[in-house]
């Protein structure tokens, strides 16, 4: 049987999915239901022909790995989807609405920011148009992919939060600043598209929090101008530039913290220096633990990962860290790592 895309993360499971209506089924209600959007009103009557003019935009990338979703970046068969999507695969095809099923090759891919670019040989392809802000909170979305294989669904939600943090496990580095969105996902969804009520792609979908972690629709996505920031950097160079720091850290245990003899009981300890990086020329040291950087509590590894993250190449972070049983604050300015 082949498998959808379930990247483990911790306990999230990767990919998603919709899971609820498919865009095909239901009939509208007689009572008429209105949503107030960024530009007028919309009845839900009018979700039926929302999701018929997004679809289209929305493809279904199969490997010899799994299943997962794209979205139609330009007209000329470009398609972005999620790094862990094509990563390992041997062979790799899309699957458009309208049937086809075309062979596709990887032109770029940055597991950093978990995007990437697939190219297919067919043209004139109906082109998903991206907002420019990343969406509030509240924001009315549609969540379109194929879920478990299910192609063309279409599942409903909000906005529900946004600058949330995915963590990191084996081989694959944590995310920061996603969006969180109620619309049921599933696995199979991952590189899908999440659009507000006009068909705006506000963001593509990531992950999502499974039953058994007692979350009840709980979906994260990579906001818009993220991807589009990523997919621009990958187009022009075929990398994506980020924020670096030299550091080879891991999450300072209370075992970990009696061997050291430090006075800190959590934090990010310090393993390897990259030599000439940032955090050598800062004068870090394997052994430091990491407690904070600027003013946000460092309480694991990849706590001081997602704030680096959070950064642009060039800031100067203010790291406080215990060393030996003494109390160090010290500024790095961080470097660019190109992917």
């Amino acid at each position: 049987m082949k498998n959808t895309y379930a990247m483990p993360v911790a306990v999230i499971a990767l990919v998603l999915g919709l899971a609820a209506c498919s865009s095909g089924a239901g009939r509208a209600s007689s009572t008429t239901t209105t949503i107030a959007s960024s530009t007028s009103a919309f009845s839900l009557t009018q979700l039926p022909d929302l999701v018929a003019r997004a679809e289209p935009r929305v493809v279904t990338i199969v490997t010899n790995l799994g299943e997962g979703s794209g979205i139609i970046w330009s007209s000329d068969g470009t398609i972005v989807t999620n790094n862990h999507v094509i990563a390992n695969a041997n062979s790799i095809a899309v699957q458009f609405a309208d049937g086809q099923h075309v062979p596709a090759t990887v032109s770029a891919a940055d597991p950093f920011s978990d995007t990437a670019i697939v190219h297919v040989a067919r043209t004139n392809l109906p082109v998903a148009n991206w907002v420019t802000d990343t969406a509030r909170v509240g924001t009315f979305v549609v969540a379109i992919g194929s879920p478990l294989g299910l192609t063309e669904s279409a599942s409903v939600g909000i906005v529900s939060g946004t600058g949330r943090n995915l963590p990191g496990a084996t081989g694959t580095p944590p995310i920061a600043d996603l969006l969180q969105t109620s619309a049921p996902i599933s696995p199979g969804n991952s590189g899908g598209a999440l659009v507000d009520l006009q068909g705006n792609v506000v963001g593509m979908t990531e992950a999502y929090l499974p039953p058994s972690t007692g979350a009840v629709s709980i979906g994260l996505a990579i906001p818009a101008p993220t991807v589009v920031n990523s997919v621009k950097q990958l187009i022009a160079t075929g990398s994506v530039q980020h924020p670096y720091i030299g550091l080879t850290t891991q999450t300072l245990t209370p075992d970990i913290a009696k061997q050291l003899g430090t006075s800190a009981s959590t934090g990010a300890m310090v393993v390897a220096v990259s030599s000439g990086g940032p955090a050598a020329t800062a004068g870090l040291q394997p052994g430091d633990v990491i407690i904070s950087f600027d003013a946000t509590p460092v309480s694991s590894a990849d706590d001081l990962i997602l704030a680096v993250r959070e950064n642009r190449p060039g800031h100067v972070a203010t790291l406080r860290l215990i060393r030996n049983r003494a109390t160090v604050v010290t500024k790095v300015v961080l470097g660019t790592r190109a992917t």
